[in-house]
């Protein structure tokens, strides 16, 4: 059963994804108002219920030893991805892999290598467990910030980019909350492309609705509350955040 969170929750989960490690019970405490046990006990239901997942540094391996990072986009083929994913984690260098519910490729495997010739060790290594390398990028670094929904009042105006990975070659992949009052709110996909709302070189790979992924297609409605993952290229980034920006 999903576990259902009040404006307390959310305010907690906001700080600790924009800053685990100097968010402390009595800060978040303060701002709405009740104790900081009442954080303390809020943070282990959500622990216990897999609400909050764990709590992981964001390493910056190039800064640290000269390391790649290196993105494969995979075609598992498997009926359990989530047992390959396990065995996939396994490969030394390996550090990250995603389950995606949408497109060819299902799993999106991150990997930190010495150089080109160590990602190449590992991308055998992931192709021996029977898995297909649809596509790879050096990753020069990923940007995040806490889902604005969940933050102040004060935070909700602006445009909800939730999520944002720089990809090589000049492409993006960014998250928009869908507002009432955005110009694609109400329109199809196909309706969007055909009055210029989405450019070339802007892809709805994803749209999350109600806590479901839906496969995104011509004829799929955009609707106030969504949360949109869109792939980016050749700079059209403002482009789009001007598209789901809300009117100010």
């Amino acid at each position: 059963m999903d576990y259902r969170l009040d404006e307390i929750d959310k305010r907690i989960l906001y700080h600790l994804v924009r800053d685990a490690r100097n968010t402390s019970a009595p800060d978040v405490a303060e701002e709405v108002n009740v104790s900081p046990g009442t954080i303390r006990n809020r943070i282990g239901q959500m622990e216990d219920h897999g609400v909050i997942e764990g709590y992981h540094a964001d390493v910056n391996y190039e800064r640290a030893e000269g390391m790649l990072t290196n993105r494969f986009a995979c075609t598992s083929g498997a009926a359990d991805r989530a047992a390959l994913a396990k065995r996939i984690l396994q490969v030394p260098g390996v550090v990250n892999v995603r389950e995606i519910m949408t497109g060819k490729a299902d799993l999106e495997v991150m990997a930190v290598g010495t150089d080109t010739e160590d990602l190449t060790r590992i991308g055998d290594a992931i192709h021996e467990l029977g898995v297909e390398i649809e596509d790879q990028d050096l990753v020069k670094r990923e940007h995040y910030q806490p889902y604005h929904a969940y933050g102040p009042s004060e935070t909700r105006a602006s445009p909800s980019v939730t999520d944002f990975v720089d990809l090589a070659g000049d492409a993006e992949i960014l998250e928009f909350t869908v507002h009432e009052d955005t110009a694609i709110a109400g329109s199809t996909l196909a309706e969007a492309n055909a009055e210029g709302l989405l450019d070339e070189g802007l892809l709805v790979v994803a749209l999350e609705r109600d806590g479901s992924v839906l496969t995104p297609h011509g004829e799929t409605v955009v609707e106030p509350g969504d949360l949109v993952t869109m792939f980016v290229r050749d700079g059209e980034s403002e482009t789009v955040k001007d598209l789901f920006a809300p009117p100010s």
